[in-house]
């Protein structure tokens, strides 16, 4: 399974978090098609703009429980202080894409960034 972690700010629209999807996957050589789902922080989850972004690209919008990024914290590639100060994980991105990949889940690459939305590859064997 083949999931993009996206963590954003609050408000961020659709077109930024494409955008950050999509820097994300030419990172890692890859085409949008290959993606599975889209995954994130459950506090997140009705964020429009990513609401938005998961209904335009087709694809389910997987939410995280806390102890679950958590758990994916120590397979973190980036961290940022900020994120770590308020929610306690390296990374939102990053985690919630190992946390929704699955059994054996793997970034293919660091998050990428930009003002309003970063985004992370994962791979693993799903759920």
């Amino acid at each position: 399974m083949i999931v993009a972690g996206i963590g954003c700010r609050r408000g961020a629209a659709a077109a930024a978090i494409e955008q950050s999807i999509e820097a994300a996957l030419a990172e890692c050589r890859m085409d949008r098609s290959a993606l599975d789902a889209l995954a994130t922080a459950s506090e997140k989850g009705e964020e429009p703009g990513l609401r938005d972004a998961a209904n335009r690209l087709s694809l389910p919008l997987i939410l995280v429980s806390e102890p679950q990024l958590v758990l994916a914290a120590d397979r973190a590639l980036s961290v940022s202080q900020r994120v770590l100060d308020l929610k306690g994980v390296p990374s939102i991105a990053e985690t919630a894409a190992l946390a929704a990949a699955g059994r054996n889940a793997r970034l293919l690459a660091a998050r990428v960034s930009n003002r309003e939305a970063s985004c992370a590859i994962a791979i693993g064997e799903g759920k």
